[in-house]
């Protein structure tokens, strides 16, 4: 949905470095050269599509302001529900690890709601762990480890009561990709089909969770059966998938026996 007036309204308070309400308040006030040159800059780069969060260069997400750059994938509101079901799935002191952590959302969002939990979060990109290193810093949240590799390559020593990610999951082919032109095409496709970097995951987790251990993904909305029919494959068991707010399935959880 197109939100011209909006994205306006944060592009001009992140050059005065204001609220958006002071926009309102003062909505007389004239702006400086220097800052009027900057918000037109900032406009132009947002007509050619370029995304506010990367314009501001921050997006919030579980209430936590995160530093996001075009290293990163931009948080989505969405990506909430796979951090709900791992706090529902488990309330005691566990080991946890958030696979592809990007700007470290999840990873960070679970360590602010469980502060008694060990998290790792691991990324083949070190760009991509440098912000999420940042973020954790930024709010002071340090029961967080990260580490670099593939998935769960960088986990082979250690089990895991909980895993989670967000991998890419857009078909190559899927026009959708044209829009999200100047997010990290690794952290959207992964190849033609779009189930690639899920089946990875399903398969790499059998050798690092306890039993009884759960894996909760996030996936497209067409992609739930798929996914189930990988847990099932695998060996899972207690498959179940969950809607977003939108009715639209979007992340399935499954039990490791």
């Amino acid at each position: 949905m197109a939100t011209p007036r909006l994205d306006a309204e944060v592009l001009l308070a992140r050059v005065l470095g204001r609220p958006r309400a002071y926009l309102i308040a003062h909505a007389e006030q004239t702006i400086d050269a220097t800052a009027a040159a900057q918000y037109q800059a900032l406009l132009t780069r947002r007509a050619q599509g370029e995304p506010v969060a990367y314009l501001t260069g921050e997006r919030e997400f579980w209430s936590l302001a995160l530093e996001v750059n075009p290293d990163v994938l931009i948080p989505r509101p969405e990506t909430e529900l796979a951090v709900e079901r791992c706090l529902a799935l488990r309330a005691d002191p566990a080991t946890i690890a958030d696979l592809g952590t990007g700007s470290g959302a999840i990873a960070l969002a679970l360590a602010l709601e469980r502060p008694e939990w060990r998290i790792i979060a691991t990324d083949r990109s070190a760009a991509a762990l440098r912000v999420a290193r940042a973020n954790a810093r930024r709010h002071a949240l340090r029961n967080v480890e990260f580490l670099q590799g593939d998935w769960c390559a960088p986990l082979r020593a250690h089990r895991f009561d909980l895993l989670v990610s967000n991998p890419p999951y857009i078909a190559a082919s899927d026009p959708a990709l044209k829009a999200l032109r100047f997010e990290p095409a690794a952290a959207l496709s992964p190849g033609q089909t779009g189930m690639e970097a899920l089946q990875r995951v399903v398969l790499q987790a059998t050798a690092v969770l306890v039993s009884g251990g759960a894996l909760v993904l996030e996936h497209g909305a067409n992609q739930a059966a798929d996914v189930a029919l990988a847990l099932v494959a695998a060996g899972f068991a207690r498959v179940r998938c969950h809607s977003d707010l939108a009715g639209r399935a979007r992340v399935t959880e499954a039990q490791w026996p």
